[in-house]
C-alpha cells in the first residue's frame, strides 16, 4: 500500500502522508527496549518503510511524561548508526528537542527535525531541512501535571501561529505545525484540539499529528470496553483518529502501525 494519499478537491491537492515512529530507546511508553539494539531497529525501519511510510522518525529520549532526560551523547550514540543506514533507503527525520543531537542526524542523513520544543529553527534554516514545531506546555517530566488552560484550542493556535512566523523570516521551506496531542493535555484538552483540526489548516503550513497509542486513546475504548486499553491494543482508536485527521485537513500522521494505517486509508476509500 501507498504511502501517502493524495485528496482532490475543485480547489486544490493535498497529498497525506505517513511517518513511521521509530523509537531506539529502553523507555519509550509503548514500544520501549523493542528496538534499542541498533541492527533491529534498522531492521524495523526497512520494514516501516516497506509498509508504506513515506518517513521513518527516529528517536533516541524517550518523550512519554515522566520521562528520564538522557545526555546529547548517548541520545548521539542511539540514533546515528540508525539514521546512517536507513537513510540509505528513504527519508529518515529526527525526534529530538537537542540541536547537538539534530545537527548530528541531518550529518548522518536526517532530512527533517521533528521538534517537540520548536526551538530548533535556526537549526533547520541552517541545514536547510525541513522542521515540525510542536506545542509542549511544560517539559516530558512535568507536562502531565496538572496542565491548565484558559482556552487550550486559542493559545496553542497563537502558539504555533508564532513559530510559523519565525520560521518564514528564517526561509524555511518545510514547515509543519503539530498541536501535540499528549503533550501537556488532559483528554479533554486532545479531543477539543482534534475537533479545532479545521483551524489549524488555516496557519499556512501544512498540519502534523501524533495520536498513535497514545493515553487518552486507551481510556476511550476503555469507556467502551470497562478497562483501558494497552498501548498495543489502541489500534481501533488509532484509526478513528487517523479518518478523523484526514477529513479534517491534517497534512502528516505520525503513527507506529503503518501497514493497518495504509491499509486503512485505501480501504476506507480515503486513497
Amino acid at each position: 500500500m501507498s504511502s501517502s494519499l493524495t485528496e482532490n478537491s475543485p480547489s486544490s491537492t493535498r497529498v497525506v502522508t505517513v511517518v513511521g515512529i521509530l523509537n531506539v530507546t529502553p523507555d519509550s511508553f509503548s514500544d520501549g527496549g523493542r528496538y534499542f539494539d541498533p541492527s533491529i531497529a534498522v531492521a524495523k525501519g526497512l520494514e516501516l518503510f516497506s509498509d508504506g511510510a513515506q518517513i521513518v522518525d527516529v528517536g533516541g529520549e524517550s518523550t512519554r511524561p515522566g520521562a528520564t532526560p538522557i545526555s546529547i551523547e548517548e541520545e548521539i550514540r542511539r540514533v546515528v548508526p540508525v539514521i546512517e543506514e536507513l537513510s540509505r533507503y528513504g527519508r529518515v527525520s529526527i525526534d529530538t528537542f537537542k540541536a547537538e543531537v539534530a545537527v548530528a542526524a541531518i550529518a548522518a542523513g536526517a532530512s527533517q527535525i521533528n521538534d517537540i520544543s520548536s526551538t530548533l529553527f535556526d537549526v533547520a534554516a541552517q541545514y536547510g531541512v525541513g522542521w515540525v514545531a510542536m506545542h509542549m506546555k511544560g517539559t516530558p517530566t512535568n507536562m502531565q501535571k496538572n496542565p491548565t488552560y484558559e482556552d487550550v484550542v486559542d493559545e496553542v493556535l497563537s502558539y504555533l501561529d508564532k513559530k510559523v512566523a519565525i520560521a518564514r523570516r528564517l526561509g524555511i521551506e518545510e514547515i509543519y505545525v503539530d498541536p501535540g496531542i499528549g503533550f501537556g493535555k488532559t483528554m479533554d484538552h486532545n479531543l477539543q484540539l482534534l475537533a479545532a483540526l479545521p483551524r489549524f489548516t488555516n496557519l499556512g503550513a501544512p498540519v502534523y499529528i501524533g495520536t498513535s497509542r497514545k493515553g487518552f486513546l486507551g481510556k476511550l475504548i476503555g469507556e467502551v470496553e470497562g478497562v483501558d486499553a494497552a498501548p498495543t491494543d489502541r489500534i481501533e482508536g488509532n484509526l478513528a483518529t487517523v479518518a478523523w485527521s484526514i477529513s479534517n485537513g491534517v497534512s502528516a500522521l505520525r503513527v507506529h502501525d503503518v501497514k493497518e494505517t495504509c491499509d486503512y486509508i485505501s480501504l476506507a476509500g480515503l486513497a
